[in-house]
């Protein structure tokens, strides 16, 4: 019998088998060590998003695509963080529905698991905006940097309700298919190339975030209403008024986080669980 080449990725089924278990592995981790794992997750997210959103600063000379791809590109360095680096992120563990739907993880452990995940990824998001506020990195490149975050901030703010739910849709939808072809990979360098290409995505396409935007729509907020010496130099370019922290959360987070549940548990955990898992 010919031996196993352990260099060969891992097969669709064996891929649905080992989300399972990390679904319950994940489900029954201690309160601490969720927590803490998912306030790290919060902070690599934001550490991408700062990566991206220095881009795209300057970048008025490129065409609209490649500026959004290299942006996508930058704000990739976010999951690669997670998933090599070890970390738990709410987006991502919308897969946890696998071992759910399986009947391995009760409904209360489920829901147990966002909740803890969702709150430190806030934490980490927001602390890092916080440091990356105070450290005034948004003044580099002659304050491209910030008025790239104050028109980002702004853009999410002003989706309609559906729109941001849709939007969401379309980006969990891509960050789960980037954590479960990781499931396929074997070495690091596998797992990278996994995550590249649809994170790039999302991002090009302008999908939303709920994670990223924990630190996108803080860290305009900050701009806004600390250094009102740099907004005012950017008056004329960017109307503010409709960048307010009631906007951030109804308008955007809300939305955005009904839609990333629906994409990444609806349109890939249950979809590979009705393939592959269902007995």
């Amino acid at each position: 019998m010919a031996l196993e080449n352990n260099f060969d990725s891992f097969l669709p089924p064996a891929m649905a088998q080992k989300a399972e278990e990390l679904g319950v592995r994940k489900a029954n981790l201690p309160f601490f060590k969720v927590l803490m794992l998912a306030i790290l997750a919060g902070a690599f997210i934001a550490l991408g998003a700062a990566f991206s959103t220095t881009t795209l600063a300057g970048s008025a000379a490129l065409p609209y695509g490649v500026a959004r791809l290299l942006a996508g590109l930058a704000f990739s360095l976010g999951l690669i963080l997670v998933v090599v680096g070890g970390a738990e992120l709410f987006t991502g563990n919308s897969l946890i529905v696998m071992a759910w739907a399986s009947g391995k993880i009760k409904t209360l452990a489920l829901l147990r698991n966002w909740l803890i995940v969702y709150f430190g990824n806030f934490v980490g998001s927001i602390g890092t905006a916080v440091l990356i506020f105070l450290a005034r990195q948004y003044m580099n490149g002659n304050g491209s940097v910030g008025e790239i975050a104050l028109k980002t901030a702004v853009s999410k703010v002003q989706l309609g309700f559906i729109q941001a739910i849709v939007l969401g849709i379309l980006c969990n939808t891509l960050v789960c298919l980037a954590v479960w072809l990781t499931y396929s990979a074997r070495q690091t360098a596998d797992k990278i190339l996994a995550i590249i290409f649809p994170i790039t995505a999302f991002v090009a396409i302008g999908s939303e975030h709920s994670v990223a935007n924990m630190y996108f729509i803080p860290l305009g907020l900050m701009i806004k209403q600390l250094d009102p010496a740099f907004v005012g130099g950017l008056e004329g370019q960017i109307t503010l008024a409709s960048l307010t922290w009631t906007s951030f959360l109804v308008n955007n987070l809300l939305p955005v986080t009904l839609g990333n549940i629906i994409g990444g548990s609806l349109m890939v955990g249950i979809f590979y669980w009705l393939i592959y898992l269902r007995k």
